[in-house]
């Protein structure tokens, strides 16, 4: 059962194509977590933000109470990175010297717009909520696959890049201390002239800006280290028995395998009845043929059927319906028996 696999975990992430249910799925997964007495926060990243449509209620960039034990959460990427960007301005303006105020103002300009400026600030507003959230379980709904396999590379790719950040800031500190203690005889003889002063506020600079960088990669290093745990957190993949959202899958597992991110279930949504009319039945047998391809190609993950509803699913009640579905349905291997 999927709620098996994610009874002992920190984190499920809940990914796949747009469309295809995941909210529902992280929000059921997440109820059934709660009503099993674990304290559980489900943390939106889809700019969509169908949380609160789901729900019912409003949901912001603030926990809000969705259910007993449950919490809910919606990161809106754009907000999310001009804060972000603000707080950098502020930072950046504090330590760099008054004459580069115009420099800094133009690159924050250029990187607004950046490629992976806005998956780079939700990256850093995620490690924070999953470090500093007292629940017991995190469920991160994710956007569509092709973001959602960007963001989970990124802690790597982040603490390297923070890492060479730091490499050339300890370069720059040695070569500044050197050029001071050069220039150390003619600063004490200009004293008058504020050369100690100088160099203390150049060193309180450069030992600032190596504590926000090692802030930094420890918090990148952190989420790493925690989203390739499969001791602590598993990767849910959410599909339709299609034939692009199971290609989709075929290709996202692929990219999470490389980043050492294990996938714990394959969810097939919405699967067509056998027993509801010709309709249903022939579509039914399509579905077959195209999950046939997903088990022989990942014949080891294990795989939940839900079935098609008659009813929307929105609501804590209807929620509950599906929580109850995930903790009957068989999480087997995919391959068929």
């Amino acid at each position: 059962m999927l709620t098996d696999l994610a009874a002992d975990q920190r984190v499920v992430v809940v990914g796949g194509k747009g469309g295809v249910g995941k909210t529902t799925v992280a929000s059921a997964l997440a109820l059934a977590q709660a009503r099993a007495g674990r304290s559980v926060l489900v943390v939106s990243t889809d700019p969509a933000h169908n949380l609160g449509h789901l729900w019912r209620r409003r949901v912001g960039d603030g926990v809000v109470p969705l259910a007993d034990g449950l919490d809910g959460l919606e990161v809106d990427p754009a907000r999310t990175a001009e804060e972000h960007l603000r707080a950098v301005a502020r930072t950046m303006r504090r330590l760099m010297p008054e004459h580069l105020a115009g420099e800094v103002d133009r690159h924050l300009a250029l990187a607004r717009d950046a490629p992976g400026t806005h998956e780079a600030a939700v990256l850093e507003r995620l490690a924070e909520v999953v470090e500093d959230a007292p629940h017991d379980l995190v469920v991160l709904d994710t956007a569509p696959s092709g973001h959602t396999a960007r963001l989970m590379a990124l802690p790597e790719t982040m603490s390297a890049w923070t890492e060479g950040l730091l490499r050339r800031q300890e370069r720059s500190s040695r070569f500044g201390a050197a050029l001071r203690a050069l220039g150390a005889e003619d600063e004490e003889a200009a004293g008058v002239l504020g050369g100690g002063r100088r160099r203390d506020r150049q060193a309180d600079r450069d030992a600032e800006i190596r504590r926000v960088l090692l802030r930094r990669r420890a918090r990148f290093t952190h989420l790493r280290d925690l989203l390739t745990d499969e001791e602590r957190t598993t990767f849910a993949v959410v599909l339709a028995a299609e034939r692009l959202p199971v290609l989709e899958t075929l290709e996202l597992h692929a990219q999470l395998e490389r980043t050492g991110v294990a996938v714990g279930a394959l969810v097939v949504n919405k699967r067509s009845p056998a027993d509801a009319g010709e309709l249903l039945a022939r579509r039914r047998s399509q579905e077959e043929g195209h999950l046939a391809h997903l088990r022989d190609r990942l014949p080891d993950v294990p795989l939940v059927e839900l079935p098609l509803l008659a009813e929307e699913v929105v609501g804590e009640e209807a929620l509950g319906a599906v929580a109850d579905l995930l903790g009957r349905a068989p999480a087997r291997p995919s391959r068929s028996s």
